[in-house]
């Protein structure tokens, strides 16, 4: 397995490449704009086949290079959730005017809870995490204990819930479901430095609020 990061464009947005290198597949999980093509480039070096572009969550800030991807690996399918779907077909910022133009489009398919998904030998989960975005989603690694995170849990606060489709009622119950799982899991934010579900628990003070109920 190979993890490969870049983080860019105006949000300063995390995007992964995730490799099977045993296989020679490849996804790329969410796509701020200005931020795709160095990962891409190192599939190409590696021949690597992207076969994905998988959305944690609809924000034009996950989605906005979604195109650059299909140019470069045009086989590749755009999975989201299809709660979130309607911000990849209409891609607009709700708090100013954006500096570039998205492509709108439809998804290829959708991401659904408890589904399983495969990266060549790789088995990825989907848990659907609603709160920050309707639709949003985290992706697990169950064999590596790694999880794309979204924006959910980032740099030591949570995602906002003041937005369009956001409620602040269902993020702490999306919190504490993740939690559920292996506290060494390392967390691979949408925004900010890697760290672990213990890690979190300790530091975050949104974190520690979600586990209390509140």
């Amino acid at each position: 397995m190979k993890i490969v990061q870049n983080t860019g464009g105006i949000a300063q947005t995390n995007s992964y490449l995730i490799a099977d290198e045993s296989t020679g597949l490849a996804v790329i999980f969410d796509a701020p704009n200005s931020t795709v093509k160095p990962l891409l480039d190192e599939a190409k070096k590696n021949g690597w086949d992207v076969i994905g572009l998988w959305l944690t969550h609809g924000h034009f800030d996950h989605i906005a290079d979604h195109a650059e991807v299909i140019a470069a690996f045009p086989q590749a399918k755009v999975l989201i959730h299809r709660l979130d779907e309607p911000m990849l077909r209409r891609p607009i910022s709700s708090f100013f005017s954006l500096p570039f133009t998205i492509q709108p489009r439809a998804a290829d398919a959708f991401l659904d809870d408890g589904q399983e998904l495969q990266i060549g030998s790789l088995r990825v989960n989907v848990i659907h995490t609603p709160g920050h975005a309707p639709g949003h989603v985290m992706f697990y690694f169950p064999d590596k204990k790694i999880l794309i995170g979204g924006d959910l849990i980032i740099m030591g606060a949570i995602g906002r819930t003041d937005l369009p489709g956001s409620d602040a009622r269902q993020i702490n119950p999306s919190i504490r479901r993740v939690l559920q799982l292996p506290l060494d899991t390392t967390l691979l934010p949408g925004h900010g430095e890697a760290s672990t579900l213990s890690d979190e628990i300790a530091g975050n003070p949104y974190v520690r609020q979600a586990m209390l109920g509140r």
